[in-house]
């Protein structure tokens, strides 16, 4: 990952970023970073910048440490000290993040309201997102961050390099390529009266197009616009026979219940054994790509992919 250098003390201040909540102006080079919500501190740390505090995981945590391993790993690779962790779980702590004392607070990939906005914007100055809450693309979340400290340039390359490593790993596994992927949020095994999916607009599909995978045509005629995600009833399950491959949360238990049903057992992606079943764990919530989870997960997340891509042929 890109490392912080004399280029970052370089930068010409003050920087204004614009965004959905507002006009950030950030007067000097920040010292002092924070970052909320989910991800953005992996910008910083792949530059090198170790935040003074950001947000916990609350879920998919494999160890319960409140960190993502790809995080561990790259504090580690700083020699760096875990920083304090932001509880999220009923809201934003703006006590522990006035606490930490930022300069900056990066929020680029969040829920914040304005009124979230406000609040913090009291204690520093706050980078929101550009289209809407939890809708920041992993790009965007590197350009809107980096942006804010100083080092758009940076961003643009720390962008070209990630694009380079999914390059170069697609590569390898051509039969994904022009595959029909879709993504099926977490199942009931006994409950599948109902199949709901993620549309085109959710950074998990999008992360299928940048893996040179394209979104069905039944899913896009079964979301609503603007939504990011939809439902039928399974009675409808036949509108899904060009889905030549799927990824779900769930266990042998699911796909047992899938293969079990009448309905479900038809789709081409159950009758082919063509689907990925994801944990809730790092594995399993990297496949909503973020700056530092995609080098982590790329490679055996895109092999998973392969096997059901070859299944299915």
């Amino acid at each position: 990952m890109a490392q912080e250098d004399a280029s970052f003390a370089a930068q010409t201040f003050p920087v204004v970023v614009e965004h959905a909540l507002g006009t950030t102006v950030v007067a000097q080079k920040p010292t002092r970073i924070a970052a909320i919500g989910w991800s953005n501190h992996e910008v910083p740390l792949a530059f090198g910048v170790v935040p003074v505090g950001f947000a916990k995981v609350n879920f998919g945590d494999d160890d319960d440490n409140g960190v993502f391993p790809w995080v561990e790993d790259r504090l580690a690779e700083l020699d760096a000290d875990m920083p304090p962790l932001f509880d999220e779980g009923d809201g934003i702590d703006f006590e522990a993040v006035a606490a930490t004392e930022p300069d900056l607070i990066l929020a680029a990939y969040s829920g914040i309201s304005q009124s979230d906005y406000d609040t913090l914007s009291k204690i520093a100055p706050v980078v929101a997102y550009s289209v809407g809450p939890w809708a920041t693309s992993w790009r965007e979340v590197i350009r809107l961050n980096s942006a804010a400290m100083g080092m758009a340039q940076e961003g643009e390359a720390l962008v070209a390099e990630i694009e380079d490593k999914i390059a170069a790993i697609t590569a390898k596994y051509p039969e994904i390529i022009g595959k029909r992927a879709m993504f099926i949020t977490h199942l009931r095994a006994r409950d599948l009266s109902v199949i709901r999916f993620y549309s085109a607009n959710d950074l998990r599909v999008q992360f299928f197009e940048d893996l040179g995978m394209i979104s069905p045509q039944s899913v896009r005629d079964a979301t609503e616009a603007g939504r990011y995600s939809g439902e039928i009833s399974v009675e409808r399950i036949d509108s899904f026979t060009d889905v030549d491959i799927a990824v779900t949360y769930g266990g042998q238990d699911l796909l047992e219940s899938l293969r079990n049903n009448p309905l479900t057992a038809r789709m081409p992606v159950i009758e082919n054994d063509a689907l990925v079943l994801m944990a809730n764990d790092p594995m399993g919530t990297g496949a909503n790509p973020t700056p530092l989870a995609i080098d982590w997960v790329l490679e055996t997340y895109v092999a998973r992919l392969a096997e059901a891509a070859r299944n299915a042929e």
